[in-house]
This record gives C-alpha cells, sequence and structure tokens, in this order.
C-alpha cells in the first residue's frame, strides 16, 4: 500500500478495525468488523474538503486489494464500498453474484 511516488498512502491500522489515508484535510477511513473469514465494511469517510478527488476510492481499492492479500472474503456493507465493488466486480468474492 506504498505510493510510487512517496505519497501519502493508505495504511492498515488493525488495532482500531480501519484501513486509513492521510489528506491535506484530516483522516480518510474504512472501517470494518472481522467475523471469521471475511472482513465486512461498515463505514467510509473522506473529509468533506477532499470529496470528489478521488481519495475514497484509493483507500477502498487499498483495503480490498489487502484483504485479498490477507485471504479474506470481502463483504460491502457500507454503500460507498457497495458501489465500488459493483463498479469493479473483480473484487466480488466468489459466490456474491449468486446471492
Amino acid at each position: 500500500m506504498t505510493e510510487p511516488d512517496g505519497a501519502a498512502s493508505t495504511r492498515h491500522n488493525k488495532g482500531r478495525s480501519r484501513y486509513e489515508r492521510d489528506t491535506e484535510h484530516g483522516l480518510a477511513i474504512a472501517v470494518y468488523r472481522q467475523q471469521g473469514d471475511q472482513l465486512i465494511f461498515t463505514h467510509t469517510e473522506v473529509p468533506s474538503e477532499s470529496e470528489g478527488k478521488g481519495i475514497g476510492s484509493q483507500l477502498v481499492r487499498d483495503a480490498l486489494d489487502d484483504a485479498r492479500r490477507r485471504g479474506f472474503r470481502i463483504v460491502p456493507a457500507c454503500s460507498f464500498v457497495a458501489d465500488f465493488v459493483r463498479r469493479h466486480p473483480e473484487y466480488e468474492s466468489p459466490g456474491d453474484q449468486d446471492a
């Protein structure tokens, strides 16, 4: 989750069950709850001054990539994450299309 140009990157804050990304206006977060082999994404927040710049999408992409690398099934309970997965079906977990 490192940026090639050394810019702010997404980090996993396991203690707070969330992914974080610094913005010029504060912290963007993607909160999850772990349940067995699932990471249930429950809330995403980007400082209002930073909205519309793709920060939320990059945060969610990094979080979902990391969750997959760690072997978790992704469950989008947050509308932002659900919309992201709908736009990027490669992030759907196996069996989601049948649900």
